[in-house]
């Protein structure tokens, strides 16, 4: 008799174990993802964060000569050159004017890096993959193929944007 508990106890315990290995429905947590919430102008947009590898103040942009109007110009970053564009030159909006919360983000996809103008930097955090959603039909096609979905963040509709949809314009021009 003591051998069919001790058999018992052993499978009650080997099922208790099993248990804790498998998370419960509700337990199971969606990959997340960094992004970087910028503005331009009154709309809020943003970045995946293996994308961006820095963010950087307002530095001088020196302008270069017979490049097309998006790319404002280049910066030094510490004896490192970088083109600077406007993206919303690509967004359909007006350019950019620099103020002292204007940032410069440092973007890299498929093998191109640039600098991305912004007005200002609000936010970088970790948001769950399934948080963004499908773009909306409605968006002008030019718009559309930079677009990688879009997420509501502090009451604000923010549009998540594809560096390399951006940078792969860029390079056709």
């Amino acid at each position: 008799m003591e051998e069919t508990s001790s058999y018992k106890s052993d499978r009650i315990l080997e099922e208790i174990h099993k248990r804790r290995q498998k998370p419960e429905a509700g337990e199971v947590e969606a990959s997340k993802v960094k992004l970087v919430i910028f503005t331009l102008g009154t709309h809020h947009y943003a970045l995946f964060g293996e994308e961006v590898k820095e963010i950087l103040t307002m530095l001088r942009i020196y302008p270069v000569p017979g490049t097309p109007a998006f790319i404002l110009g280049i910066v030094n970053v510490r004896g490192d050159i970088q083109s600077v564009i406007d993206i919303n030159l690509f967004l359909g909006q007006p350019g950019t004017e620099p103020t002292p919360r204007s940032r410069i983000i440092i973007a890299e996809k498929a093998g191109v890096r640039s600098g991305i103008l912004v007005d200002s930097v609000e936010d970088v955090l970790d948001v769950s993959q399934t948080a963004i959603q499908k773009t909306l039909s409605t968006l002008n096609d030019s718009v559309r193929s930079f677009v990688a979905g879009e997420l509501t963040y502090k009451h604000h509709n923010v549009t998540v944007l594809d560096a390399g949809q951006l940078f792969e314009k860029m390079t056709e021009s």
